[in-house]
């Protein structure tokens, strides 16, 4: 069944509230397991059932955020959605305090436990409707960018439309296409603060309400991090600023090398190569036919998955007008399937679309026989292990994609990474100060910002643009504005995709088998046990970073790059 046969429906709440509670009950009063089981099944088809819809209109709602009716729609999950997981709360207590709470464990794994009594941790009725109030404070912000009309080249362009200018061979067009963008960030700066700035005041309001200090515990236990603490990720974070920050500056400087440049602006900071960036050498058409054959050579599972996709037309990938930013993979679980967004626009990214976004779901497509909502996918930082070592397993077929300039890829991909872990933990950094200091003004948290910058992008000039100047370059990181503490999950994760790159290259076929036994398990297993289960080295560890810096510098130092 293709995607756009799939049926939405709104739920009726009062029903569904009806249906939950009874099935609750005879879990209370049950004292036989298998009838518990049964039970629990009955409501995770129900819960499955309500994802399915939200998940149809957030889908839909963001390919096209000028579609009245699915803008209703987006209002109502807006508002109804903390209701909804009120009805999961009530599920996870029946659970949790039930006398056969063990034998019932057995069963369902400890990892399940240990998510209930965090979303127990984090929810209570009175903050539904602060919940409300954040989600429409959310939904503001990607109007908000979905809105931008950019006259450029004498077209009105999107966000994602600018990129190939951005990435110009011309560095005057780069500039101009720098300076387009960020004029729209500056005529909506008082907007985007005052959305942003809502949000830390009702998170922080949220926070005392549930007993916490500050919303920073609660970030953690909303984020699940289940078996580290921000002590653990503030070391990790020295351990970057200390041994990869100068790695990446001494990149940044070959980069102005090879682009004949005293010094990198900011308009050249993704501009690798006078010749210009790799690019893919097709349309949106070819690139995906290009994708079918890689994953079809590359294994049984990878054959089977792209044909799921592409025969049910489970990927909207080209930019267009009124279409959301961004990129993102989802499941919508009574079809077992999952969907990919995205924005094409003719740069290398297309292709890390191809990879990453079908790393994230190339893993639920292998875990979908998990009927278990809080199981199917992994936390956020190991799902991003999926995404970014899916993204070197298809190393073998990016020739296909950029023909002669798959050399450059190679180059900026492995390089890229490494720039962008310091990029990472200082989105990190920068949340812990904010929350901690929820009062700062919007003028504070950009001086925080542009503080941190120096910190783990010394390179970085923005002296020709005031606004990125004065720290206001995060306000384009949506993950800053809609999920708050996720990022530091990327940073983590590239470096165990950087292990699954070692390794590959000392042993492929061991390294797929790892990687095909993290997919398969979904989110069973907290992310430290699923390092164990694929064989990682977990990034706290104080080595760890170095034994993957190693080979990715030698890699590196044997490209000619002056040469690309």
């Amino acid at each position: 069944m293709k995607f756009s046969d799939y049926k939405y429906k709104r739920p009726d709440y009062e029903k569904t509230k009806a249906d939950f509670i009874h099935l609750i009950e005879q879990i209370e009063t049950s004292k036989d397991l298998i009838e518990q089981l049964e039970l629990i099944q009955k409501i995770n088809k129900i819960r499955n059932s309500i994802d399915t819809m939200s998940n149809l209109s957030h889908i839909r709602h963001t390919i096209n955020t000028e579609d009245p009716f699915y803008n209703e729609e987006k209002d109502y999950w807006d508002n109804m959605g903390p209701m909804y997981h009120e009805l999961d709360t009530l599920f996870y207590k029946a659970l949790i305090l039930h006398p056969d709470k063990d034998n019932m464990k057995n069963h369902l794994g400890e990892q399940l436990f240990k998510l209930m009594e965090n979303s127990l941790k984090s929810f209570s009725a009175e903050i539904i409707p602060d919940l409300q109030e954040e989600n429409k404070e959310i939904s503001k912000y990607v109007k908000l960018l979905a809105s931008a009309k950019i006259i450029f080249e004498g077209k009105e362009r999107n966000l994602s439309g600018m990129t190939p200018f951005l990435l110009s061979k011309d560095r005057s067009t780069r500039k101009r296409a720098q300076e387009a963008k960020y004029l729209f960030f500056l005529q909506n700066e008082s907007e985007f603060d005052e959305i942003f700035n809502n949000l830390v005041l009702i998170r922080d309001r949220i926070a005392k309400k549930l007993g916490y200090k500050d919303f920073i515990e609660l970030g953690y236990i909303r984020m699940n991090r289940i078996d580290y603490s921000s002590e653990m990720v503030a070391n990790f974070r020295k351990q970057v600023q200390e041994e990869i920050v100068p790695v990446a500056t001494s990149l940044y400087k070959k980069q102005a090398k090879r682009l004949n440049l005293d010094n990198l602006s900011y308009y050249d900071e993704k501009f690798e190569f006078n010749s210009g960036n790799a690019t893919p050498k097709g349309d949106t058409d070819w690139i995906i036919d290009q994708g079918k054959k890689m994953y079809h050579e590359m294994s049984l599972e990878t054959s089977e998955f792209i044909d799921f996709m592409i025969n049910n037309d489970l990927m909207d990938l080209t930019t267009k007008k009124g279409k959301a930013g961004g990129g993102y993979c989802t499941f919508i679980a009574d079809y077992k399937s999952p969907f990919i967004f995205s924005n094409f626009n003719g740069t290398s990214g297309d292709i890390d679309v191809l990879t990453h976004e079908a790393g994230h779901a190339f893993q639920v497509y292998r875990s979908k026989w998990i009927e278990i909502p809080e199981l199917l996918w992994a936390t956020y930082e190991s799902s991003e292990i999926h995404s970014m070592s899916m993204e070197f397993f298809t190393w073998d077929w990016m020739e296909n994609f950029f023909r002669e300039d798959t050399q450059k890829y190679f180059y900026t991909h492995l390089g890229g990474a490494i720039k962008f872990i310091p990029y990472g933990v200082l989105v990190d950094e920068f949340q812990h100060e904010v929350y901690k200091n929820p009062n700062l003004t919007p003028q504070e948290r950009k001086e925080v910002w542009r503080k941190l910058e120096k910190i783990y992008k010394p390179h970085s000039d923005y002296s020709e643009n005031p606004f990125l100047e004065n720290g206001g370059w995060w306000i384009q990181q949506a993950h800053i504005f809609e999920v708050p503490f996720y990022y530091i999950d990327y940073t983590l994760a590239q470096v165990c995709a950087l292990q699954f790159w070692k390794k590959m290259r000392i042993n492929r076929n061991e390294a797929w088998i790892d990687y095909i036994n993290l997919c398969n398990i979904g989110g069973t297993k907290s992310f430290l046990n699923l390092l164990k289960h694929a064989n990682l080295i977990s990034p706290f560890e104080n080595n760890c970073i170095k034994n993957i810096l190693d080979p990715v510098k030698n890699y590196l130092k044997n490209i000619d790059d002056s040469s690309l």
